[in-house]
């Protein structure tokens, strides 16, 4: 079984990255024998990062995020999207099978640009790249997010077209979701992503990190009271790094009231700080040694291209390129 999954370099990694997407990526590789294919989406990133030098810069503490959280490059394949650049070349392939109508409905598009993002074509033609991303490598799984399933479900409907055109020669995705994480809540309650600006990041030094923590919104329920923990951003992260006794004493905290949404903002700045202490140590290394980060994703290209060579002869070979 192979799996794949992509993450943008596109500013600091957060608690969503994290719980919703990196954090599976490592129990799976870790244990399972499935056949882990993973990548920094940098050209996926261009759509919201214009600036080459913060890009480039990104890339690579992407890259040492990955490996500092658990990314065993010797169990996976791991490189960097750009180091590939028939993807770019399928895109195109992919996007002549591709009709208006099902990218107009791509929710994601719709989303983003609500929030203020910039419409252009890059973004409204992501789902056709991030097709090209799972079917290059004939990937059976993809770990995503809720917001992320229909991209998946775009890039299964264009291997069935393609297939039905040309032969079968993609692979038909599956997106897997992790129940209980699909989505991981911003301090604003909605989705955490770097483009609202509702993130709590894995490597901010102490004095970020209290004060984004401290910024999750809540509401003026008094100190004495009893807090509704079903409906509290805090808890909503918070749970994530707990088990269910753990979880358990803290709706616990929740229901007796004594303590104010302060006590549990503090308690969650705890849990982070702890949490990532061996993964800070470890990404401070590669950040002072890129050159080794820069060997690793070279030597994990080499194996991708491998996959990627294959599918693509016989995708050229279908459609008429040489």
């Amino acid at each position: 079984m192979r799996t794949l999954t992509g993450l943008q370099p596109s500013g600091k990694l957060h608690l969503g990255n994290y719980f919703a997407s990196i954090k599976p990526m490592i129990e799976k590789q870790n244990n399972s024998d499935d056949e882990m294919f993973i990548f920094v989406a940098n050209y996926h990133a261009m759509t919201s990062l214009s600036d080459a030098k913060s890009l480039k810069a990104n890339t690579l503490e992407a890259a040492a995020a990955f490996l500092s959280l658990g990314i065993d490059p010797q169990r996976s394949t791991f490189w960097v999207q750009s180091d590939i650049k028939d993807v770019l070349e399928l895109y195109w392939i992919l996007s002549q099978l591709t009709p208006m109508g099902l990218v107009e409905r791509a929710h994601a598009y719709k989303d983003k640009v609500a929030k203020g993002l910039e419409a252009h074509h890059g973004l409204f033609s992501y789902p056709v790249l991030m097709a090209a991303d799972i079917l290059l490598f004939n990937a059976q799984k993809v770990p995503v997010g809720k917001d992320q399933i229909q991209h998946v479900e775009i890039a299964r409907d264009l291997a069935l077209k393609f297939n039905n055109a040309y032969g079968e020669i993609f692979t038909l995705p599956e997106a897997q979701v992790a129940q209980n994480v699909a989505t991981v809540p911003g301090t604003d309650g909605a989705k955490m992503s770097k483009s609202y600006k509702n993130t709590i990041d894995i490597f901010s030094d102490a004095k970020t990190l209290k004060k984004q923590c401290s910024s999750i919104v809540t509401n003026s329920t008094p100190l004495e009271e009893p807090k509704d923990w079903q409906n509290c951003n805090i808890y909503a992260i918070a749970k994530l790094f707990l088990n269910e006794q753990e979880q358990a004493n803290l709706q616990d905290r929740y229901s007796k009231g004594g303590e104010g949404y302060g006590h549990f903002k503090m308690y969650l700045n705890e849990l982070t700080w702890n949490y990532f202490a061996p993964a800070r140590e470890k990404f401070q290394y590669y950040m002072d040694n890129q050159n080794e980060i820069i060997d690793i994703l070279h030597h994990g290209a080499k194996k991708a291209k491998k996959t990627s060579d294959e599918i693509m002869a016989k995708v050229r070979d279908a459609v008429g390129i040489y």
